[in-house]
């Protein structure tokens, strides 16, 4: 996947995709074909995942941490 770091990104940190629910580890952290030890905010990053297949993940997906309030489906919200 890629995307916007909005806090944090590492490898080895476990992330769940929301509203799929999955819940996976990051293996490595990418930007610009250079691999990263940590992601920060506002970083644009590419990242590889274990055990989940391109497949299973679409544009418009969040990843966060698993272990601190993760990402949930919302029903709705109010623009």
């Amino acid at each position: 996947p890629v995307g916007r770091v909005d806090r944090c990104l590492e490898p080895g940190m476990v992330v769940t995709f929301a509203p799929a629910n999955l819940t996976t580890e990051v293996k490595s952290v990418e930007m610009h074909h250079e691999a990263l030890q940590e992601a920060n905010p506002g970083d644009n990053v590419g990242f590889n995942v274990k055990n989940v297949s391109v497949k299973e993940l679409r544009r418009g997906y969040v990843a966060g941490d698993s272990k601190n309030n993760p990402p949930k489906a919302a029903a709705d919200f109010t623009a």
